[in-house]
């Protein structure tokens, strides 16, 4: 089985921010591929579905970005998941809007919401889908990550859809090894 987690925060001063880019792309996979509705459960939206004859489920913690990692955890455990087969879908400040990487494990990097996740699962080895949000030195970077994307940056992400649903798929059906090579060496503007 796999979990796949998309981070961000609740409510509906959080929608469309910088912050809760893994909430919009579980959405748009979901409502592409018409997976069905979220149900409640561990303080998070979750949908647990066959997909590609694979066991997945689809996860948005409820608990503010920087406590993910208990919701995350309580899944983990309750469906016996191991870390390996956990793709965590988040925002990253040090990449350029409309860009991707995929990362295998290693720290959070400055991310609250992937400390967290290995604050409470005590490993690394999840997967990573860092999705680019770029910096700006104007803003203080709360504000920043927490603030609406504006007309230009949406028209990037808009780009980005059939990219990102393309690389859930594969990233279902296929190794992520191969999934990594096809997507981090792929000039994104094909």
């Amino acid at each position: 089985m796999k979990l796949i987690v998309g981070l961000g925060n609740p409510g509906q001063e959080y929608q469309n921010t910088r912050h809760n880019i893994g909430f919009r792309y579980l959405d748009l996979f979901i409502k592409e591929k018409n997976l069905g509705n979220f149900k409640e459960k561990f303080n998070g939206l979750y949908l647990k579905t066959t997909y590609n004859n694979q066991d997945i489920i689809f996860l948005k913690p409820l608990s503010y970005m920087n406590l993910s990692g208990e919701v995350v955890k309580k899944f983990k455990d309750y469906y016996k998941i191991d870390s390996k087969d956990i793709l965590v879908i988040h925002d990253d400040l040090d990449i350029e809007i409309g860009k991707i990487k995929l990362k295998e494990n290693g720290s959070g990097g400055g991310h609250n919401g992937v400390k967290n996740i290995i604050l409470n699962l005590g490993a690394e080895n999840f997967k990573r889908l860092k999705i680019g949000i770029s910096k700006n030195k104007n803003y203080d970077m709360k504000d920043y990550v927490l603030g609406k994307f504006n007309q230009e940056e949406e028209m990037i992400l808009d780009k980005l859809n059939p990219l990102i649903i393309e690389l859930l798929d594969d990233y279902i059906k296929k190794d992520f090894s191969s999934v990594m090579n096809k997507y981090n060496r792929r000039d994104l503007n094909e």
